[in-house]
C-alpha cells in the first residue's frame, strides 16, 4: 500500500487549534505548502474544521486538521467550538497557534487545560514573529512567521519529533502465522457490499497475511465447503465476516480456529477485552432498553444493512424482548451515553485508535458496556468460545 493509499485510520493526526485570527489557518498552509484553508483578516474565517489527508515530510502520511477559533461567540460560535472539542477526540498531536503579538489568554491556557486532560502531545507556537517582540521558548514552543515563512521548516521537524507514528509491532493477524500457513478469508457479496471493492478490513487483513509471507485464499460464505474441499491440508485459520458467522461456522470444522474480521480488528483497535466483557450485558437487557449501535463512518443504509437491520433483529430474538435501538454514525457519537444500557460499535476501521479509545472511555467512565458488531453476533449466534480460539486466554474466560 502506498503512501497516498494509507487510510485515515492509520495516519497521524495533526489538529492545529487556537484562537480567531491568531493565524492557524495561515500557519496550516505555510506547513503543508497547500492553500489548505482560507485565509483572511476577518475573524472567524474558518467556520468548520478543514481536513486534508496528504503526506508531510520528514513525517509521512498525515490527516491535518485546521479547527475554527476556539474564542468564537454567539449560538453558532458554541457549535463551532463544540466541534473544534470532538475533533480533539481524534487529534494525536496538537499544535496551538498564538498570536506572538498577544500572547497566551485565557483562552490558550484553556485549550492546553484540555490537551493535557486528553493527554495529548501538543506544540505551542507563536506565530507573527515577523513583528512581534522575540521571546524565550521554552521546550515545546517555538516562533515562526507564517508571512515569511520564518521556522516553518524546524516546526515541521518539531511535528515530526513529536508525533507518534503507528507501531509497526501492531499486527491484525500476521503475528498468529507462520511463513506459508494457509487462510481463508470469508467474505460475503451482497447489496450492502461496495461496489468493485472490498471493505477496509478485508483489505488490511489480506495485506498484514502477506506480510507474514503466509496464503490467502477468498471465498463467499456458500462457497466454502467447496473452498475447504479443494484444499489439500486444512487451513491454518478461517476469517469470517460477522454477518456471515452462523453459516460459516457450521462449515468450518472444529478443529480449525475459526474467528472474524471485526473481532481481529477490536484488537489492533486495542479494545478487544473490553468488548468480550461488554457482550455479555446482551443477556441481561430487559425490555425497553435502549441499545445504541454506532459505525464510525457514513455510508448510505441498504435493505439487509447489518447496523439498522441485521443487528437490531438479531437482538429481538436472542434477548425476546422489546429493545429500543438508536443509531449514530460517523463522527456523531454522543457524549452521554447514560440514556443506554449497551454500546455496539462497528470495528472501528475508519477511526483512529485515539478515537475509539475515547468512544471505550467515554462508555467505562459512565459505566456503560461496549461491545462491537463481530463479538456480539458470536455472542449470539452462541460461537463467541470459538471464535475467540486464536486467542487461548481470552476464550478462557468466556462463561
Amino acid at each position: 500500500m502506498s503512501l497516498n493509499d494509507t487510510p485515515s485510520s492509520e495516519r497521524v493526526h495533526i489538529g492545529f487549534f487556537g484562537r480567531r485570527n491568531a493565524g492557524k489557518s495561515s500557519v496550516v498552509n505555510a506547513v503543508t505548502g497547500q492553500e489548505l484553508s482560507v485565509v483572511s483578516d476577518v475573524k472567524g474565517t474558518t467556520t468548520d474544521p478543514v481536513t486534508k489527508a496528504m503526506e508531510l515530510l520528514p513525517l509521512g502520511p498525515v490527516v491535518i486538521i485546521d479547527t475554527p477559533g476556539f474564542d468564537d461567540e454567539g449560538e453558532l460560535g458554541e457549535l463551532r467550538v463544540r466541534k473544534t472539542k470532538q475533533i480533539l477526540n481524534r487529534t494525536d498531536l496538537a499544535v496551538l497557534i498564538v498570536d506572538g503579538t498577544v500572547g497566551l489568554t485565557d483562552t490558550e491556557r484553556q485549550l492546553i487545560g484540555i490537551f493535557t486532560e486528553k493527554n495529548i502531545p501538543y506544540l505551542t507556537v507563536y506565530n507573527k514573529s515577523d513583528i512581534a517582540q522575540k521571546r524565550v521558548c521554552q521546550d515545546n514552543e517555538t516562533e515562526v512567521s507564517a508571512l515569511t515563512g520564518e521556522n516553518i521548516y524546524e516546526l515541521k521537524e518539531r511535528i515530526a519529533a513529536l508525533a507518534k507514528l503507528p507501531s509497526a509491532e501492531k499486527r491484525i493477524v500476521g503475528d498468529l502465522l507462520s511463513p506459508c500457513d494457509m487462510v481463508v478469508l470469508v467474505t460475503p457479496i451482497d447489496a450492502a457490499a461496495p461496489k468493485g471493492r472490498m471493505i477496509l478490513p478485508q483489505v488490511q487483513t489480506l495485506r498484514d497475511v502477506l506480510d507474514a509471507d503466509a496464503m490467502a485464499v477468498f471465498t463467499k460464505e456458500h462457497q466454502l465447503a467447496e473452498t475447504l474441499g479443494k484444499l489439500s491440508a486444512p487451513p491454518k485459520m478461517v476469517i469470517t465476516d460477522s454477518q456471515a458467522f452462523a453459516m460459516v461456522s457450521k462449515t468450518v470444522p472444529e478443529d480449525v480456529p475459526l474467528t472474524s474480521f471485526s473481532i481481529l480488528m477490536a484488537r489492533y483497535k486495542g479494545f478487544l477485552e473490553t468488548a468480550i466483557k461488554g457482550a455479555a450485558a446482551i443477556r441481561s437487557l430487559e425490555d425497553g432498553a435502549k441499545v445504541l449501535i454506532s459505525e464510525g463512518c457514513t455510508h448510505h443504509r441498504q435493505c439487509g444493512d447489518i447496523g439498522s437491520v441485521k443487528l437490531p433483529a438479531l437482538l429481538k430474538k436472542y434477548t425476546g424482548k422489546n429493545i429500543d435501538i438508536a443509531l449514530s454514525s460517523g463522527r456523531d457519537f454522543p457524549e452521554d451515553l447514560s440514556p443506554y444500557s449497551l454500546v455496539i460499535h462497528c470495528g472501528g476501521c475508519m477511526l483512529g485508535e485515539r478515537e475509539m479509545t475515547y468512544r471505550r472511555k467515554t462508555a467505562e467512565d459512565q459505566n456503560v458496556p461496549f461491545t462491537n458488531y463481530g463479538i456480539a453476533i458470536a455472542m449470539m449466534n452462541g460461537i463467541l468460545r470459538r471464535s475467540l480460539g486464536v486467542f487461548p486466554d481470552l476464550a478462557k474466560e468466556i462463561e
